[in-house]
């Protein structure tokens, strides 16, 4: 991809707006952040201010000196959880725009389980494999030295999100697992969220779809190509009738993944790309208790 889609303007509002739903953010990634502590272990996650009762010998003196403002050190535990972010790379992904949603999405929900001390990676889903963009970073430093690699991701092909997903290692138990797609394809999905939920993962599916896609507006005589496949299309009058079936077909695939998604006690939700991210965060996530 061509355009710096992650710049520091983006990164400016992802700050604030981080800001603006903190206290939202303790269930984002599985709840069982209540339970989780800070341990004693040498690896150091992140700071935070210093509130009256924490442990003084936790202080780290020398921000004290320097800024006259008191910062404990936080250090990383054996509980600490591991958030992976699969991103569907495909060539119809980048229709309507949709990649440039999905990887400031990825970004978004990354910076939010940095902000949690979590381990995050981002993966891209191409064909049937999984390509690391990056792998177990934490802290706000490792975050910026490594999102810009979002930039540089090219959408094409196909994607068989199962076989892609349960050839990978996807860790076990403590954490969420996040599929962003537009799922529209005849290729099998389910497989990959029941493997995540057998390895006792939190899962979230977010379907990404453009306006065009959820209300079309193309009318008359049409060639339309399968993005993926390019003998596969639909030559013809697109009529009242015609858009009327393809809005049952979307329908249906809407309704199967949620109640697919349900039935395995996982989270799924619409991500209408017309909308802000914080509308998504605020309407679709946290006030319709996906994110609890």
């Amino acid at each position: 991809m061509m355009k710096q889609i992650i710049d520091e303007r983006f990164l400016t509002q992802l700050e604030l707006f981080s800001l603006a739903i903190k206290d939202n953010v303790a269930g984002l990634f599985g709840g069982s952040h209540q339970s989780k502590k800070y341990g004693t272990s040498c690896e150091f996650a992140d700071y935070r201010e210093y509130v009256e009762g924490d442990d003084i010998s936790k202080i780290d003196w020398n921000i004290y000196g320097r800024f006259e403002e008191l910062y404990l050190k936080l250090y990383l535990d054996e509980k600490q959880m591991y958030t992976k972010i699969y991103i569907d790379a495909s060539k119809s992904m980048s229709y309507f725009n949709k990649d440039e949603y999905a990887m400031r999405l990825a970004a978004s929900l990354a910076y939010l389980s940095i902000g949690e001390m979590d381990r995050v990676s981002i993966y891209l889903v191409k064909e049937r494999s999984i390509i690391p963009l990056f792998e177990k970073i934490i802290g706000r430093e490792k975050f910026y030295e490594n999102v810009a690699k979002l930039n540089d991701v090219e959408f094409s092909g196909d994607v068989y999100m199962s076989e892609a997903i349960m050839r990978s290692d996807v860790g076990y138990g403590n954490g969420k697992s996040i599929i962003i797609s537009d799922f529209l394809t005849d290729n099998d999905y389910f497989s990959a969220i029941d493997y995540l939920r057998d390895k006792h993962r939190d899962v979230l599916c977010i379907q990404l779809l453009a306006p065009e896609e959820i209300n079309p507006t193309a009318r008359g005589k049409n060639i339309l190509y399968d993005a993926e496949n390019s003998d596969k299309f639909f030559k013809g009058n697109i009529t009242r009738d015609v858009l009327g079936a393809y809005k049952k077909a979307l329908d249906f695939v809407q309704d199967r993944l949620f109640n697919f998604c349900g039935s395995r006690e996982a989270d799924y939700t619409l991500y209408d790309t017309s909308i802000s991210l914080r509308e998504l965060f605020m309407d679709r996530l946290f006030n319709k208790g996906v994110i609890k």
